[in-house]
């Protein structure tokens, strides 16, 4: 019984990140198609897409009541792109950081992480007038980064033309959406069972396992992306998505139905917090993330860990 539910973990997360990239590569295909600009397509499709597998199982668990899964996704997702992934990829080789990231967008992910637990904290529920300020935020945030790229401030994600006819890029859409639907649903089943079977709570499966498997597309293109030696981006995608995960994701499932937040989420929003502080002072000086920041960051993540064990 246990080895069929992590069997169907493992295929929740290979379908989450098959459909990820089906999705945008659909989706991307079909605005070139229409001739919608570049900088729009990477703005939005492609920016969102590796977070796609986040909201879907965020989305889906707050459906189902699973609220510790639904806020433990996120603020573990957002924790692991930090520490993990960034970590992982500055070990590899240096990442440059663009000025705007360090001047604007890291204070930006600090202050809507340091919102999400105002929220959370007060009346221990993220409800409905909460979920729609964070939308709001987030439409403001979408705003603010199309007025960056169109004054030449902000790289946009570069995206090659496809010659596929527009069916098959339909197709691809479509059917990447149902793959990323399905596998939320399976992944969000798969994990509650485990963590009833191991005496493990939601909120430490959603952290740690859950987070992990929909933080599978950005750590692959951060990861191949340092070994090619095109990570100067690598920061700013991640800093990015975590915007997105706790505006967008949280403020949707807010939408669905109220979101409890247990009070041990106050420690994980402050990893959060202190994750994106870490990032800020290992980049503000040298305007890169050098292997020593990156061991850091991965010793730290192991802390965390050891205290979600001992917990």
């Amino acid at each position: 019984m246990i080895f069929l539910e992590i069997l169907l973990l493992a295929l929740g997360f290979a379908l989450l990140v098959k459909g990820a990239d089906w999705f945008v590569e659909g989706a991307s295909g079909i605005a070139d198609k229409f001739g919608i600009p570049q900088l729009v397509i990477g703005l939005t499709v492609v920016a969102m897409g590796t977070s796609a597998p986040e909201a879907a199982v965020s989305i889906t668990a707050a459906l189902k009541g699973n609220a510790d899964i639904t806020v433990g996704n996120v603020v573990g997702s957002n924790i692991l792109n930090v520490f993990i992934i960034l970590g992982i990829a500055s070990v590899i080789t240096s990442i440059a950081v663009a000025k705007t990231t360090i001047r604007y967008e890291i204070p930006i992910m600090l202050i809507i992480t340091l919102l999400l637990l105002f929220f959370g904290t007060t009346g221990g529920i993220i409800n409905l007038p909460e979920g729609v300020i964070l939308l709001v935020c987030f439409i403001a945030y979408l705003g603010y980064m199309f007025i960056m790229m169109k004054r030449g401030e902000m790289q946009a994600e570069e995206i090659e033309a496809t010659q596929r006819p527009i069916w098959k890029m339909l197709l691809m859409g479509v059917v990447g959406l149902v793959l990323i639907i399905w596998g939320s649903d399976i992944t969000v089943d798969a994990a509650t069972s485990l963590a009833k079977m191991f005496g493990m709570s939601e909120r430490f499966i959603g952290l740690t396992i859950v987070a992990l498997g929909t933080s599978l597309p950005e750590l692959f293109t951060s990861v191949v992306a340092a070994r090619k030696g095109k990570a100067d981006i690598a920061i700013g995608n991640i800093v990015g998505s975590n915007i997105f995960n706790i505006l967008f994701v949280i403020g949707t499932s807010a939408l669905i139905i109220p979101i409890v937040f247990a009070p041990e989420f106050v420690i994980d929003c402050v990893v959060a917090i202190l994750a994106g502080v870490v990032l800020w002072v290992c980049t503000f000086r040298t305007k890169k993330l050098t292997r020593t920041g990156g061991i850091i960051m991965l010793i730290c993540y192991v802390v965390y860990f050891v205290y979600l064990l001992v917990k």
